[in-house]
């Protein structure tokens, strides 16, 4: 697709645009978009949304400052619940946000709850949804996202993908692809905003009073993340997984920032004892200029979170995903990662590979390149500026 050059379409009264975020991961891929808008001539109107579907108030502050996030303009203060819950509850205080902005449209990211509920409801009251991070498939019906993902991109007007593969996913899906746009990945756009401030790793050791030696050996240290309900709500599975993380803290220290609901099952299994403090050094969750320091200094990372397979993609870090399967295959098939599960013979190979200097280092995927915002940005506006032209009379888009 091509897109315009701003000059190319005509000024045209907007509407505001509902920027919808509901968890820590939206927060990174909105944050981005919010200043495209803004610098954007001329720039356009929005309405920042939060449905509090994660919400930790110190996490959300610190976010916001280190992304330049303004703080946003209505909190609808759902809170955590089942998953039908908290999609009942999001849809029913999000209606009523849609009537009193009369937005020109929405815009969603990723594929928690709150992605699915406030496109759900916008489809309803015939408001035009915008999805970012589209057709994105781990063709895992278990996993909630991905029937978060699929139900969105079905209902949602504009979809924006950020590999070649998830427009093939689209098309396979039935979407006619005069609703899709390549664009790149708005999380890189974040990456990239966000390096130049980076926490230095020593420095936040410090600041948390632990012993920053432990991660200067002579192969530096590896990071940590676990927090999928798969992994870690399962006593055997959580156990098998600490052991095996054992094994790997004999031959590299490890940096586990650790999920407070991975913390807490910790606790609750009893399997606190597994857990080597001279070696696996715990963390509480960190910030995301603290987590970019430590990822960019690492010389692994084990995770089975999506934003961080690509995020070491795109920083050249060699990643073993604790999954059997990812919605994110570039970072697989160009970048650095590999899928390991939760197999102990392939985890401790895949880590005794890197150690000796063969781990994956990949390469940027196709448009990786921080603009991504501004693509988007630059089509929503001629895409909208379509719309209202095909209107009756060209008056706001509502």
């Amino acid at each position: 697709m091509t897109i315009l050059a701003c000059a190319e379409v005509p000024f045209f009264e907007i509407s505001p645009i509902i920027c919808v975020v509901g968890a820590r991961p939206n927060f990174m891929k909105m944050a981005p978009v919010l200043r495209a808008m803004s610098a954007h001539f001329p720039p356009l109107p929005a309405v920042l949304v939060h449905t509090g579907q994660h919400y930790d108030r110190d996490m959300c502050d610190c976010l916001f400052e280190a992304l330049h996030l303004p703080q946003p303009d209505i909190n609808l203060e759902v809170g955590s619940g089942t998953h039908a819950v908290q999609t009942a509850d999001i849809m029913r205080k999000f209606e009523p946000v849609l009537d009193a902005h009369k937005p020109s449209c929405i815009i969603v990211v990723g594929d928690v709850n709150s992605t699915l509920a406030c496109t759900l409801v916008a489809a309803k009251k015939n408001i035009p949804a915008v999805h970012i991070e589209a057709g994105l498939r781990s063709h895992d019906r278990a996993m909630p996202e991905e029937i978060n993902r699929v139900l969105t991109d079905q209902i949602s007007d504009r979809l924006y993908y950020t590999e070649r593969m998830a427009e093939e996913n689209l098309r396979q899906e039935g979407i006619l692809l005069d609703r899709v746009c390549f664009v790149g990945n708005v999380m890189i756009d974040s990456v990239m905003f966000g390096m130049a401030n980076a926490r230095c790793v020593k420095e936040t050791l410090n600041t948390l009073h632990v012993d920053s030696t432990l991660v200067s050996g002579p192969l530096g240290y590896g990071v940590v993340t676990l927090h999928r309900p798969s992994n870690v709500d399962h006593p055997e599975t959580l156990r098998a997984l600490l052991e095996v993380l054992g094994e790997v803290s004999a031959s590299i220290p490890l940096v586990f920032p650790v999920h407070p609901r991975t913390r807490s099952n910790i606790e609750r299994f009893g399997l606190m004892p597994l857990i080597d403090p001279t070696r696996i050094v715990m963390l509480p969750a960190q910030g995301y200029l603290e987590m970019l320091g430590f990822l960019a200094g690492a010389s692994l990372v084990l995770t089975d979170s999506g934003g961080l397979q690509e995020e070491t993609t795109a920083l050249g870090v060699p990643c073993l995903t604790l999954r059997d399967s990812t919605e994110r295959p570039i970072t697989v098939e160009q970048g650095t990662n590999t899928l390991v599960g939760r197999n102990r013979d392939a985890i401790c190979g895949a880590v005794k590979e890197i150690l000796l200097g063969k781990g994956k280092r990949g390469r940027i995927p196709e448009l990786w390149d921080g603009h991504a915002a501004e693509r988007i940005v630059a089509d929503l506006y001629q895409w909208l500026h379509t719309k209202v032209a095909a209107m009756p009379s060209n008056t706001a888009l509502q």
